[in-house]
């Protein structure tokens, strides 16, 4: 009895994604990709260091598609925001580091 339950307990594993999981958006298609990417490639860049990957997804989304983005990086937190309609996006990347993207004028 004690190496089925040493079996099943081995079993359970931790799954982490390499892919970006988007978990709710209103965002346009191109907007929307645009948002994907810059995440991707930030949070590869700047694995250490959520506060520059969130820079670089801001500052970059703020050339594209006009001021007044805001971004997060992180692990662990929530959140309850105002915002735009058609310019939030909300994904985790890696396992457990989420990134929400809108934006508020």
């Amino acid at each position: 009895m004690g190496e089925e339950a040493a079996a099943a307990g081995a079993a359970v594993e931790k799954v982490v994604h390499t892919y970006p999981l988007i978990r709710h958006t209103d965002m346009s298609e191109e907007m929307r990709v645009e948002a994907i990417e810059l995440s991707v490639t930030a949070c590869e860049k700047f694995s250490q260091n959520n506060e520059l990957a969130a820079r670089m997804v801001k500052e970059s989304m703020d050339k594209k598609f006009g001021p007044a983005f805001h971004v997060v990086v992180g692990e662990s937190y929530g959140f309850e925001i105002t915002y735009e309609c058609t310019t939030i996006c909300y994904m985790y990347f890696g396992g457990n580091q989420a990134i929400c993207i809108w934006k508020c004028s």
